[in-house]
């Protein structure tokens, strides 16, 4: 028999969106950043990270190859339910896939976010998003949004094969010694400080997340490599202190220390979008060519199988939590499997309140 996905008759890919012309970076842009007083030449200097690549995000492109292969892996499965894929900020929006579910019928969806981490930005801005979309459509169905996954073997795991094979790229002599640089999006230090229902969630799940990926790559090489977190893609006013080291400054201080060598390990993301291919492949890259320290980037889980097949757990897994049962929850690493529903005071809008979806009244 097929898993049981009821009281769910849909799944619901949500995602950040990006532009897919020269013409849309500069409204995408505003987009993201309405009400964050960000300054206009802030934007065209990001702006120029999209036109070095044509103007276009990788990002819609990963997702739709994403939603193929969730669609193929359901139906391998014998799951007969329709998937819908909806951006906070581009095209598909979330308010065209929310409308073109209410028409087809849906009643209830399952909406798998593509940020596994928790933080306002990563997690509540999302569902803040899918209640204002959701207000805006007749009949649109109720929405429930799948637990974080940064301790999920399926996207651990993954990320263990990529950065073992990115250090069988570095030069044999430096390959031992080399230093693993897991890199994930920076944030405001206050909106860190405050995510999850106790504080400081984001950086301790990427470090739990990052301890197992270390553990995983000792098991697999015999030794524990050196390793540190660090951030990229800073976009606040100087003034607002944001998590670091950043990515560029912790390849200085390796080189300066004499490190033979780096893996960069994008464990903040789940796919190539543009602060892999920019803030990675292109700057910190160069950055390490300039110093002569040895240095590749590791593969995010993209479209990995065990990626996909981790969308379908956590959807069999919710809806049998949801019918009353008490699924088995898949984890690797120290910390516990997320919350289902988001505790009213976890990670909250540094602005101000606002309706959500998914979450618990306190």
């Amino acid at each position: 028999m097929p898993p049981e996905v009821s009281p769910y008759d849909a799944l619901l890919l949500v995602s950040f969106g990006g532009p897919e012309a020269p013409d849309d970076v500069l409204p995408f842009l505003e987009n993201v950043t309405r009400g964050k007083n960000i300054p206009r030449e802030r934007l065209a200097e990001v702006g120029e990270h999209y036109f070095r690549f044509g103007g276009r995000s990788p990002i819609n492109d990963q997702n739709r190859a994403l939603l193929a292969a969730i669609r193929e892996d359901l139906a391998g499965a014998g799951i007969d339910l329709p998937v819908y894929w909806g951006n906070r900020n581009w095209d598909p929006y979330l308010s065209d896939a929310l409308r073109q579910m209410a028409v087809d019928g849906v009643t209830r969806a399952a909406c798998f976010v593509t940020s596994a981490y928790s933080s306002y930005s990563g997690c509540r801005q999302y569902r803040e998003d899918l209640a204002a979309a959701a207000s805006k459509v007749e009949g649109a169905p109720q929405l429930d949004r799948l637990r974080h996954y940064f301790n999920h073997p399926g996207f651990v795991e993954p990320v263990v094969d990529a950065t073992l094979a990115a250090l069988a790229e570095l030069p044999a002599q430096v390959r031992d010694d080399a230093h693993l640089v897991f890199v994930t999006h920076s944030i405001p230090e206050a909106m860190s400080e405050n995510s999850g229902p106790q504080g400081g969630a984001y950086v301790a799940q990427h470090r739990a997340a990052m301890a197992e990926v270390v553990e995983r790559v000792r098991l697999e090489t015999g030794h524990r490599p050196a390793h540190a977190l660090v951030y990229c893609s800073r976009s606040g006013p100087p003034t607002v202190p944001w998590l670091e080291p950043d990515v560029n400054d912790h390849l200085r201080r390796l080189a300066k220390d004499g490190a033979a060598g780096a893996v960069m390990v994008p464990i903040g993301f789940v796919s190539d979008h543009m602060e892999v291919v920019y803030d990675l492949d292109t700057e910190a890259l160069a950055t390490a060519a300039d110093l002569g320290l040895p240095a590749v980037r590791a593969a995010t889980p993209g479209v990995d199988p065990r990626f996909v097949a981790m969308v379908r757990d956590l959807l069999v897994e919710r809806a049998a939590a949801e019918r009353g049962d008490e699924p088995a929850r898949t984890t690797v690493g120290r910390l516990p499997a997320s919350h289902d529903r988001c505790p009213g005071r976890c990670c909250p809008n540094p602005r101000a309140s606002r309706p959500t979806v998914g979450g618990l009244a306190s």
